[in-house]
């Protein structure tokens, strides 16, 4: 994982670290009862998106339970975004999805990790953002590693990992994730 200024180290015993066990802690209860809503309850997971979140969420949002995430704190959504089931979001790194983003099931967010070299591995959590843009879609199984940018109009294709920035109108995929075309109408 390259480091930048975007990138944040989270030490283990400190109190940032004790900060981030107890929203993991925080997060696994409001999870626990979202997941056990369906479809039909919109307006129940809504809100209690918005409490895991912290801020509320527009009417137009949907999700299909289940869904996982190590805080939830650190995710901003934007208006009618649909997010399918069974997808996870480590979001410690910040989470931003834009308006008209449509997720597929099964998708990975992941803004967060360990030190590569063995000798630090142990020392804590490196985390850095993901920006979703407007009006994305983000297939079925794809992850999404921090420090990731998906710029608006694109498509990650089914299954992909993507590591670098993805430019706007354009379609992506494959491991590690490489433009595949523009779709740029």
């Amino acid at each position: 994982m390259a480091y930048d200024d975007r990138t944040r180290m989270i030490l283990r015993r400190t109190p940032e670290s004790a900060t981030m066990v107890a929203n993991v802690k925080r997060a696994m209860a409001v999870t626990a009862a979202l997941n056990r809503l369906t479809y039909e309850d919109g307006p129940q997971i809504r809100a209690l998106f918005g409490e895991l979140t912290g801020r509320a969420v527009d009417e137009t949002f949907a999700l299909i339970p289940p869904f996982y995430t190590e805080s939830g704190v650190h995710i901003r959504v934007g208006r009618n975004v649909f997010v399918n089931q069974n997808c996870t979001f480590y979001d410690l790194g910040g989470i931003d999805i834009g308006d008209d983003v449509m997720i597929g099931p099964n998708v990975s967010l992941i803004t967060s990790g360990h030190p590569v070299e063995p000798s630090r591995r142990r020392d804590g959590v490196v985390a850095r953002p993901i920006v979703i843009g407007r009006n994305v879609w983000i297939a079925a199984g794809a992850t999404i590693i921090g420090g990731v940018t998906v710029g608006e109009n694109s498509v990650v294709a089914a299954g992909s990992v993507v590591t670098r920035d993805v430019p706007p109108d354009t379609l992506v995929g494959g491991n590690p994730a490489r433009v595949i075309r523009s779709i740029a109408e």
